[in-house]
């Protein structure tokens, strides 16, 4: 089938021409903000500092692709960060973020199959790591907040790698996993919402869409427009 309304609603289907199943891959990896969690964690740290409204525009924009230049774009939102409490970062991560619905229960049943899991975001560690270990994630690459004596300094900190992980570092850190585990990229699952997310999206076997963008649902071989993440398992079958 080159492009059809999948019987059961909220899904749709784009250059599948095969019953598809989890045995076929080896590695799926997710966007964070907005794909495996509830919140845009940026948009939810400028709460603190009236500013969510400003941030969410922003944000907003990067994601349908209306901003082209991702990194400077977080670089002007968390520069609006600055003087955020670290006790913020914990009251949105206890308060504010969830799992979004059957996140735990594909995770769950991508591991069991065998795939390894990997989270790139252009969010931030300090909620990356801790969704990771929530999950037993294998792998992740996000972005580092500065912080001095419990407060954001407005800056991200550099990593080894590099200095932001937008949509070209997903796709690269995407490709050096593949390599990493000896697969091809026609062997992973990549899953997303925004703009950012279609680099790596577009390497991969299947690319999933997520309650996302326009942009995205139109270029993606699964766009899941309604329900929760696991309804991949309707087209990937384990």
């Amino acid at each position: 089938m080159n492009s059809s309304a999948f019987p059961a609603a909220g899904i749709v289907l784009r250059g599948i021409a095969r019953p598809l199943a989890l045995a076929d891959y080896k590695l799926i990896a997710f966007d964070m903000d907005s794909t495996l969690i509830n919140i845009e964690c940026v948009d939810e740290i400028a709460d603190a500092a009236g500013r969510k409204a400003e941030v969410a525009a922003i944000t907003a924009a990067a994601m349908h692709g209306e901003i082209t230049d991702y990194k400077e774009s977080l670089r002007q939102r968390v520069a609006l960060l600055n003087g955020v409490t670290v006790d913020h970062l914990e009251h949105v991560y206890r308060d504010r973020l969830r799992l979004n619905p059957g996140a735990a229960a594909l995770v769950a049943t991508c591991q069991k199959a065998g795939l390894k899991t990997l989270l790139v975001s252009g969010g931030f560690t300090f909620f990356t790591d801790r969704v990771r270990d929530r999950l037993k994630l294998d792998f992740t690459r996000s972005n580092v907040l500065g912080i001095e004596n419990g407060v954001l300094t407005g800056r991200l900190v550099d990593q080894p790698w590099g200095d932001i992980c937008d949509g070209a570092e997903k796709r690269r850190m995407f490709l050096q996993t593949c390599e990493q585990l000896g697969i091809t990229p026609r062997q992973a699952i990549a899953m997303g919402d925004g703009a950012n997310d279609l680099p790596m999206m577009g390497e991969a076997g299947l690319s999933v869409a997520y309650h996302a963008k326009p942009t995205v649902r139109a270029q993606a071989m699964v766009a899941i427009n309604e329900g929760g993440l696991d309804r991949l398992l309707e087209i990937v079958r384990p």
